[in-house]
């Protein structure tokens, strides 16, 4: 049985981390692009207004998913963009058939291992706090 080194492990959270936070800033850039055409029919699904509702997604998909790229904050910076997807799996889809719920989930689960499993050593924040993820002891 071949078993993971912590530097594999790190790599490998690294790699998750750049792919999805990239992933993730595609759809918040096309919100930033698309701004004044879709604030006024965003969905409002928390009762804040089309526009704050917007803004708040963007700010996840873009300022969160960089956050997450750098490995800066981590922990935090996924709540954020965990909750965009509960929201869009559970309030925004939550009548659609899966295929219109998928990739939010699919987002939401990785997001979730990020949380618990934290950035891995090859993040800032590693370089800046320490230690970011507990010993497997």
């Amino acid at each position: 049985m071949l078993l993971s080194t912590p530097r594999q492990l790190s790599i490998g959270l690294l790699a998750l981390r750049v792919a999805f936070g990239c992933f993730m800033m595609v759809h918040g850039i096309q919100k930033v692009m698309g701004f004044s055409e879709i604030s006024a029919v965003f969905p409002d699904p928390i009762g804040v207004g089309s526009q704050l509702s917007l803004i708040m997604a963007i700010g996840a998909e873009v300022g969160c998913s960089i956050l997450l790229i750098l490995g800066l904050g981590t922990r935090l910076a996924v709540v954020p963009l965990a909750f965009t997807m509960i929201v869009a799996l559970f309030v925004v889809h939550g009548a659609d058939p899966w295929k219109m719920k998928e990739l939010a989930a699919l987002y939401l689960a990785v997001y979730a291992v990020i949380f618990i499993t934290g950035p891995g050593e090859l993040s800032l924040d590693q370089k800046l706090f320490g230690k970011t993820t507990p010993d497997p002891e």
